[in-house]
């Protein structure tokens, strides 16, 4: 895979377009800005969706088009086509993507402020960063005709953060259908490959996908005033019981599995007993079957402080009830590093010299690696801080180098006309 990597920085028009991104730095960052400036919450991403659509035909893609979930994409191949091919059929493409979405609600300043070397702003390196370098990608791969044997799908994609749970990617890979340019629908086909560009950095690739099961689950009950109802069954005593047996769900360290309740709440006032109480949970691991068990050892814990509530209550009154709503599945997996795509990645960083770190993380490249596809997720290069919060920051130090490698690994993937 060195040879590869080493061959295409040689090739002509893979040199073009390194030479197009690096020549193009300063406009791609502010481009970032830009897009970073544009209010993108999770479920309301359409006017980020629509310029980043703009940029994409800007940059010569062809069939563009915003998918009825809200994915802008567009098509490059070695025909400079519509990425359909000819014959018995299209080679399968490669996917390289970038998430609209920030954790930002509606009522945050997005705005964007330079001080100094940095860019300050909410969302400025996440993702902003991702989509300004997919747009470069994309800009220098058209602009330099560069050839590949595999047609190349650049998708920005929305619902990618918290309780978007991976919308975005989940329709744009099982079958979402659209109307792009002609009004013609279209289906995305499987990829060989997907890569998704997720904030700042170059060090780390991402080939483990951390899955996570996000419940909200609510005891009930008759409620009813804090002396005159003592001894009703208490949805507030549930919730404090259910916390605890969860603090002692024994979790393993390989693969490494999280149980973490992250809020609770319920009741309306200091001399009522609540008739509801609730509490949300966040389940993590990198292995789906230990996922899985975690799953059933929770679910059996919280019938446990369901049953420990009633076992209290005074005699005939009402039993408390308990309701269990799924707010999000991410799935697990793993893209093995033996695998051509992580070497790809791996040989990349090493002769533009840097480290390669292996990591796990939640990002895009969940839903492909459990249906499959082999997929990877990078940064685009920079670095980055305070992420999810608002006073985000990005400085551009090497920012061209982190869009060279998500050029190199495309490249590489979709192989190349040599």
């Amino acid at each position: 895979m060195h040879e590869l990597i080493s061959g295409l920085l040689g090739h002509d028009r893979v040199k073009a377009a390194r030479q197009h991104i690096e020549r193009t730095d300063e406009a791609t960052l502010a481009r970032q800005a830009a897009l970073s400036a544009i209010p993108a919450p999770t479920g309301a991403e359409a006017e980020r969706a629509a310029r980043v659509a703009e940029l994409f035909r800007e940059a010569g893609l062809r069939e563009v088009r915003i998918d009825e979930a809200g994915n802008a994409s567009g098509w490059a191949d070695r025909d400079g086509g519509s990425g359909k091919g000819e014959g018995a059929g299209p080679p399968a493409p490669v996917v390289l993507s970038a998430h609209l979405d920030t954790v930002f609600g509606p009522d945050v300043d997005v705005s964007v402020e330079r001080r100094g070397r940095r860019l300050e702003g909410p969302g400025i390196s996440d993702n902003a960063r991702g989509i300004a370098a997919l747009v470069a990608v994309a800009e220098a791969v058209v602009t330099a005709r560069v050839r590949t044997a595999r047609p190349i799908l650049f998708a920005a994609t929305v619902g990618e953060e918290g309780s978007g749970d991976l919308r975005g990617v989940k329709y744009l890979l099982n079958g979402g259908k659209g109307r792009g340019e002609g009004g013609r629908d279209h289906t995305t086909p499987v990829p060989a490959a997907f890569i998704a560009l997720d904030g700042a950095g170059m060090e780390r690739i991402v080939h483990r996908a951390l899955g996570s099961r996000r419940y909200h689950v609510t005891f009930r009950g008759p409620g009813g005033h804090s002396w005159a109802a003592f001894g009703v069954a208490n949805p507030a005593n549930a919730v404090g019981r259910a916390t605890a047996l969860l603090a002692d769900v024994p979790t393993p360290h390989a693969p490494r599995t999280t149980c973490a309740v992250v809020r609770l709440g319920g009741g309306t006032g200091l001399n009522s007993i609540p008739q509801e109480a609730w509490l949300d949970l966040d389940l993590r691991s990198e292995d789906p079957k230990a996922l899985a068990q975690l799953d059933v050892t929770v679910r059996a814990a919280l019938a446990r402080a369901t049953d420990d509530e009633n076992r209290r209550r005074a005699p005939a009154t009402p039993p408390l009830g308990i309701e269990i709503q799924l707010l999000g599945d991410r799935p697990s997996g793993v893209t093995p590093r033996t695998h051509p795509l992580v070497q790809a990645a791996i040989a990349a960083n090493r002769i533009l010299g840097k480290d390669a770190e292996l990591a796990s993380a939640s990002t895009d490249a969940n839903v492909p690696i459990a249906l499959g596809v082999p997929a990877i997720a990078l940064g685009a290069g920079g670095k980055a801080g305070d992420a999810h919060l608002t006073s985000e920051w990005y400085e551009n130090t090497e920012g061209a180098l982190g869009i060279v490698r998500a050029l190199l690994v495309t490249a590489a993937v979709a192989e190349v006309e040599m």
